[in-house]
């Protein structure tokens, strides 16, 4: 018979502010139930009748209810499991919602509750792979990219209970409507409901050559599953040609069978890689022939109506490789004895709205669009070249219509008002960041001498008071390094580099988000609809997870009271210059929300501005031209301007938009990735100096040092030890050695696979780790060896030695399961253990 001594005393606080009572321990018995999800405490023989007085439960009782349950729970359930009636019902609702903003849990469907990160009871769900022994694992449907999904195992329905639509016909691909059971950490059984799709149609991928005939080999690098072609399916493609493949009914077991629909040509050559990313996010490329057609029809256009700004040397900057020119700039002192050390500012942007009428051709290809997509090779323009590169492009010497605006600025860069206009202009230059910056630091060449006293230095005088109210602001101030990918004559990676950044580049963004601002108070004081660009505050339970890691590193941070971008840069003060500085800036940057398209404002957080929209590049981007279009009918500045009634649409275009921006950016990271691993593929054995970039219970990602390629280092690879996922400390650390991998921290790696056409790189652990407190038995407060890795290093080493050689014997691409998300040694197959933050390697 359990004790029945109390829990909590009279009197005793619990820490939640809320007077406690005795609690005793045989009233939770009932969790430990195993046949009923939520029994009444009553029908168990071990528990007495509700006391008089019941106790109010302490934060951590109740946290402890919402875990054990298999599901999600609902505040009435939560009341009678603790006996709570009457006017503390008030007081169990506060503590929710105390324990809702710390993040510690999360809103399910309705008004119901479960632990942060859980999935729904009932959810739709992806069957994303299946093990050598046939069982499948799934993923939800909406899952972000660049997150880790959980694991769910779908367990096979028994023989006797199959239903129609479920059983042994679902396979990989399949989209299905199941029931979930949370057994562990960000794991749970998953029994189907309904199958509610077929698997995808159709994939990308290169044609080999193996033993039992053609295989197809997926681009996508989260497929590792190889697929069947059969001669007659191949549609004459040969091997080594890449190809679009629809999947064929298939078994379960085994691997499942394509047929060639289209043949897009030999992945080698320079266009291949573009290609490959062009099919795998499904962009528009070709434009129909009506939007040709207008774009080709297009001419100039004429002073009516618009203000004559040819006289005025405005100048495009952008980098050498820009593809389009829409936006020009041009400032100067201003003459009002009211406004001394003050500027006028001018901010020209291509007239696109004059071009691409409501409605038309071209209208509707641009909005499917979504905006331009930038490869190193290409671009997929949002417009047609006749227009992108034409009419819509601000080249020197030539007429081109615009709308502009005209800022006034005081002394210390805040703005006194602003007038946008339409207008004809004609550039004065074509000039670069580089030559800007060489310019204004003494080194001006024959194209920026001339505009030296009269342009440049005056953008720049402008652009210092900007940059003080910018300070004032407190915008958001990430130090993250990109890199561009360099190609030569023939197409083929010359070189991998940093891309430089120099104040031309934060000039020109000044002045841009100075108009952006001035676009949308317009809007607002005309009434007028306006496609906001939003960026909401973290959400809490992100800013619990970033002060718990920042903890972990000594550096202050206030939680509770993040109501400014400009509170997260004192954190990444006091991280820069530190061996964290890198590891800081990433953990900052994934606890803030993404920003995104609403015609409903609620500010931008990063930029700490009360109201911001996209106006400055409508060539590239939907949003920019619908935001031209409501400040013609606005301000009475045209007939194409946005029409009656048309916000009524704002809110699913919104939608539209912020999902194709969002897959241009994942297809431009995915084409500089692919290709970073062609140039990385001839140095296969060869060691580089790496950073970790994520911590998951699949392995290590590393970005290297020179080139900023991502890989993976499977957790099948590191040292032999059993190893805890600490996800709020973004570590994995060892129970029996001790020894820990932080995020951001340097380590030394061999790489091992460089796989051109799925895109992947796997390395191997050479050198690094940090030895902590060690857990597990058998840890004597020593690492094994100088690094902490004992033979594994040796082990690496050697293999290097062999790749360099040029030894028939390849090593073998550890952790191709833990690619999949199922690491090496990961435990028994058929039962998922109860524990998923543990992973033991061989």
């Amino acid at each position: 018979m359990p004790s029945l001594a109390p829990l909590w005393h009279d009197g005793a606080d619990p820490g939640n502010g809320i007077r406690a009572r005795r609690v005793f321990p045989q009233d939770s018995l009932w969790l430990s139930r195993p046949n009923r999800r939520f029994p009444d405490p009553k029908d168990s023989p071990l528990t007495p009748k509700a006391p008089k007085h019941v106790p109010f439960p302490s934060r951590e009782q109740v946290l402890e209810f919402i875990r054990a349950a298999n599901g999600e729970v609902d505040r009435r359930e939560i009341a009678r499991a603790f006996h709570i009636t009457g006017p503390e019902r008030a007081d169990l609702r506060t503590l929710l919602k105390e324990l809702e903003s710390e993040g510690a849990l999360q809103r399910g469907r309705g008004r119901r509750i479960a632990p942060p990160g859980s999935l729904p009871e009932v959810a739709v769900l992806i069957v994303a792979r299946a093990d050598a022994e046939g069982d499948l694992f799934c993923k939800p449907e909406h899952w972000p990219e660049d997150e880790e999904p959980p694991r769910i195992l779908l367990w096979p329905e028994p023989h006797h209970a199959r239903r129609p639509g479920v059983g042994a016909e679902i396979g990989v691909g399949d989209r299905i409507l199941a029931r979930l059971t949370r057994i562990g950490d960000a794991r749970y059984d998953a029994r189907t409901i309904r199958r509610l799709a077929a698997a995808p149609s159709r994939l990308l991928g290169v044609l080999a050559l193996a033993r039992d005939g053609l295989r197809l080999r997926p681009t996508n690098r989260r497929d590792r599953d190889e697929y069947l072609v059969a001669p007659e399916d191949a549609g004459g493609a040969e091997p080594g040609e890449l190809v679009e493949a629809e999947l064929l009914p298939s078994r379960r077991l085994g691997l499942r069978r394509a047929k060639v629909i289209e043949r897009l040509g030999g992945r080698e050559g320079p266009r291949s890689i573009s290609l490959v990313v062009v099919h795998s996010h499904d962009i528009p490329v070709d434009f129909p022939p009506e939007a040709l057609a207008e774009a080709e029809a297009a001419v100039g256009v004429d002073l009516r109506g618009r203000e004559d700004l040819r006289a005025v040397p405005l100048v495009t900057i952008d980098g050498e490789d820009a593809r389009d020119f829409d936006d020009a700039v041009f400032a100067e002192p201003d003459d009002d004895p009211a406004n001394p050390g003050g500027w006028r500012a001018l901010v020209a942007i291509a007239d696109v709205a004059h071009y691409v009428r409501i409605g038309a051709a071209l209208d509707k290809a641009a909005r499917e669009r979504g905006n331009s997509v930038y490869f190193p090779d290409r671009v997929v323009p949002m417009l047609p070249e006749a227009l992108s590169n034409g009419w819509c492009s601000l080249r020197p010497n030539e007429d081109r219509g615009c709308l502009a605006v005209w800022m006034i600025f005081d002394a210390e860069g805040n703005k006194l008002r602003h007038r946008f206009l339409r207008g004809l202009m004609r550039s004065a230059a074509r000039l670069t960041y580089t030559q800007v910056q060489a310019a204004r630091d003494g080194h001006a060449d024959d194209l920026t001498a001339p505009l030296q006293e009269r342009v440049i230095a005056p953008l720049y005088g402008v652009f210092q008071a900007l940059l003080g109210a910018r300070s004032r602001r407190g915008t958001l101030e990430l130090d993250l390094p990109e890199r561009k990918v360099v190609l030569d004559d023939g197409g083929e990676v010359a070189r991998i580099e940093p891309r430089l950044r120099f104040d031309s580049h934060k000039l020109i963004e000044e002045l841009m988000i100075a108009a952006n601002v001035s676009a949308a108070e317009t809007l607002e004081e005309k009434r007028r609809p306006c496609m906001y660009r939003v960026h909401d505050q973290p959400a809490p339970d992100k800013l619990v997870a970033l002060g718990e890691f920042l903890e972990s590193l000594d550096i202050p941070f206030h939680k509770g009271s993040i109501n400014r971008s400009g509170q997260f840069n004192g954190v990444l003060k006091a991280a820069r210059g530190t061996p964290h500085e890198h590891m800081v800036n990433e953990v900052v940057l994934r606890s803030q929300a993404q920003a995104e398209y609403s015609p409903d404002n609620i500010g931008h957080f990063g930029l700490a501005l009360r109201r911001y929209a996209h106006f400055t590049s409508p060539i590239r981007r939907y949003a920019d031209l619908l935001v031209h279009r409501a400040l013609i009918a606005g301000l009475g500045l045209g007939d194409d301007g946005l029409r009656p009634g048309a916000e009524e649409d704002f809110v699913e275009t919104a939608a539209h938009i912020t999902a194709t921006e969002r897959r241009a950016a994942q297809a431009e990271r995915d084409a500089v990735n692919r290709y970073t691993v062609s140039f990385l593929a001839a140095k296969v054995g060869a060691t580089f100096a790496g950073r970790i970039n994520g911590v998951t219970r699949a392995g290590l990602f590393v970005t290297l040092e020179d080139t900023g390629a991502d890989g993976l280092i499977p957790i099948g690879s590191l040292p032999n030890d059993y190893y805890v996922h600490d996800d709020a400390h973004h570590c994995l650390r060892g129970q029996r050695d001790g020894l820990e991998f932080h995020l951001g921290a340097p380590v030394e790696v061999l790489l091992r696979e460089a796989n051109p056409v799925s895109g992947g790189l796997v390395f191997g652990l050479l050198q690094g780790g940090v030895a902590g407190a060690a857990k597990g038995r058998g840890f004597s407060g020593k690492t094994k060896g100088r690094d902490g890795l004992g033979k594994t290093r040796l082990k690496e080493r050697g293999a290097a030695a062999k790749l360099k050689k040029g030894a028939r014997g390849k090593p073998k691409a550890a952790g191709r399961d833990a690619l999949a998300g199922e690491p090496v040694g990961s435990g028994p197959k058929k039962r998922p253990p109860t524990t998923t933050s543990r992973r033991k390697t061989r």
